[in-house]
């Protein structure tokens, strides 16, 4: 999205708030995306959305300047996410994130170089997972309608346990990828994948089952939603 665009209502503003995210403002706009509730363009929560960005890309510019150590990468992370990063957790850069806030990663997670999220919407990835080179997170849908092209419709993705994603892998907004399920490299995700699966294609489809229950007893359609310890 460009500045200066038009939304529903003429020239979108995309100023808001800088530096530091106002906690009030943060927990109002949470509430309201993971209800799942339009971000009308032009409105305050787009404002926010907006102004909040402008935060994260100042720390994802640090995270992705020079060389940082897995420890300082973590330390920003937390930064960038609000939340404690387990120090299991390994990130390699570049990593890019539009909002940061909306983001929760489990322990024993890594992230290979070149990954984008946008977590806007929410994103959670479970304890052991594995997210391949370059691949692409998104978790927002614009208005069908062209004159509400600048509304967004949030949608989490949400990853369990021991998933592993292949280089460029693209999952779209709202889907669910169960424990232990593999997604091959350059596949794009557009619904739920059943724990201990193998998916992949453009769209991704069902191949076969991994041959190995993750978790058992627990396993089935299980989701980061439930597995997390944030």
């Amino acid at each position: 999205m460009s500045e200066g665009h038009r939304g529903p209502r003429g020239p979108v503003a995309l100023s808001g708030p800088t530096g530091d995210v106002p906690a009030p403002e943060l927990r109002d706009f949470l509430d309201h995306v993971n209800r799942g509730a339009l971000i009308e363009g032009g409105s305050k929560h787009h404002r926010f959305m907006h102004g909040a960005a402008q935060d994260a890309l100042r720390i994802v510019a640090r995270i992705n300047t020079g060389y940082r150590t897995p420890e300082e990468v973590r330390e920003l992370l937390a930064e960038l996410t609000g939340k404690p990063i387990d120090d299991s957790v390994a990130v390699f850069p570049p990593f890019y994130s539009e909002f940061g806030k909306n983001l929760t990663l489990g322990k024993d997670v890594f992230i290979n170089i070149g990954c984008r999220f946008q977590d806007t919407g929410g994103i959670t990835i479970g304890d052991g997972s594995l997210i391949g080179h370059g691949s692409t997170l998104t978790t927002l849908n614009h208005g069908l309608d062209p004159d509400r092209r600048a509304d967004m419709i949030p949608s989490p993705v949400r990853i369990g346990r021991k998933v592993w994603l292949g280089a460029g892998v693209t999952v779209l907004p709202g889907v669910r990828i169960g424990d232990g399920a593999i997604v091959g490299a350059g596949s794009v995700v557009t619904k739920d994948v059943p724990a201990d699966t193998i998916v992949a294609g453009v769209p991704a489809k069902l191949l076969r089952a991994t041959g190995f229950d993750a978790f058992g007893a627990e396993s089935g359609l299980r989701t980061a939603e439930t597995t997390v310890r944030a």
